[in-house]
């Protein structure tokens, strides 16, 4: 967007063919005169003659684009400031041993939840531009991966680093709660949300789930929970004592009922991913729900446009003086 800081002086320009018939109508008047015209129209023509209109055009858009640098062109820059107060979150992952269970299939391969868990949550963090993420991977004890951050390209690569059984094994769902209690305890954003994704029943830690969703709702974090995995037999793979790989069915569950308390006492929500797409769908139906009005100020900053004008105006009124002072500039 172009404007014009004193858009009154394009009236200047009304006075260009005043001053473009000053300069060259007195010029055009012989020095000689003749009784026959015939006389000269008989003189050969040259580049000079055919040129010469040249010398006007030059002074006129000379005197133009100064008139349009004396009015200030602007360059209308428009700006956001977002205020990133909306919502700050803490995704829990889960990364106990039972993570290893292939019971999930990703672009037409059978992988294990891990996999899966981790491609939807980078997908789940780019969804959310607009706010403060943390990170914790937990299974017998929590480790923070991440603080609460708005640098999501450098949470990406946290969440990258991730990998099954990273730390001591175990389910302690309770104290991953406590853990990302801790992420949220200072914040002053106007909504805190905990997800909570696991695949398995809390066996260990010094906190019970219940407790630690109860110190939840008195902070006034929800927790979302969800459950990862069939409620059933599911591949999990074992070394072959010949060295290669097998897979056994083993029962993989995980405790709902819990799940479901967690999420109740907190106000939150309770799912239960079974397949890629249904985990990908409760990360978009998270995404949906946890939605706050965000203040935007919207605002033009301008940038000062003129000096091009200018140097073009004095380039052509340069380059006009200066031929009319050679051959080009003597008019019979």
């Amino acid at each position: 967007m172009m404007t014009l800081q004193y858009p009154w002086l394009l009236l200047l320009l009304l006075l260009v063919p005043l001053l473009v018939y000053g300069r060259y109508a007195r010029r055009r008047q012989t020095a000689l005169s003749f009784a026959d015209g015939r006389v000269l129209k008989a003189l050969p023509r040259t580049w000079v003659t055919y040129a010469r209109w040249l010398l006007p055009v030059l002074y006129t858009a000379g005197l133009i684009l100064l008139i349009i640098a004396l009015a200030r062109p602007l360059k209308g820059i428009d700006e956001r400031r977002v205020s990133r107060e909306a919502i700050d979150m803490v995704l829990l992952i889960d990364v106990s041993s039972s993570m290893l269970a292939e019971d999930f299939h990703l672009d037409g391969r059978r992988v294990n939840r891990m996999e899966v868990c981790l491609h939807t949550a980078k997908e789940f963090i780019q969804m959310r531009r607009n706010d403060r993420i943390s990170v914790i991977a937990f299974a017998g004890v929590p480790y923070v991966m991440a603080p609460l951050t708005f640098d999501h390209g450098w949470l990406l690569q946290q969440v990258n680093r991730i990998e099954i059984a990273m730390v001591q094994d175990g389910t302690a769902i309770g104290s991953a709660i406590a853990s990302g209690l801790n992420r949220l305890r200072d914040s002053e954003a106007e909504s805190r949300v905990i997800v909570l994704l696991t695949d398995g029943v809390n066996n260990t830690g010094n906190i019970s789930p219940e407790n630690a969703a109860r110190a939840a709702a008195a902070l006034g974090v929800r927790v979302h929970a969800i459950g990862a995995g069939t409620q059933d037999y599911a591949p999990f793979p074992v070394r072959d004592p010949f060295g290669g790989r097998r897979y056994v069915q083993q029962l993989a569950v995980f405790d709902e009922e819990q799940l479901l308390r967690i999420a109740d006492i907190t106000g939150g929500q309770y799912f239960h991913a079974n397949d890629t797409e249904a985990l990908r769908r409760i990360y978009e139906e998270i995404d949906q729900m946890e939605r706050t009005e965000i203040e935007m100020d919207e605002f033009t900053r301008f940038e000062e446009r003129f000096m091009p004008f200018l140097l073009w105006a004095l380039g052509l009124l340069i380059a006009e003086r200066v031929l009319s002072l050679a051959r080009l500039g003597r008019w019979p």
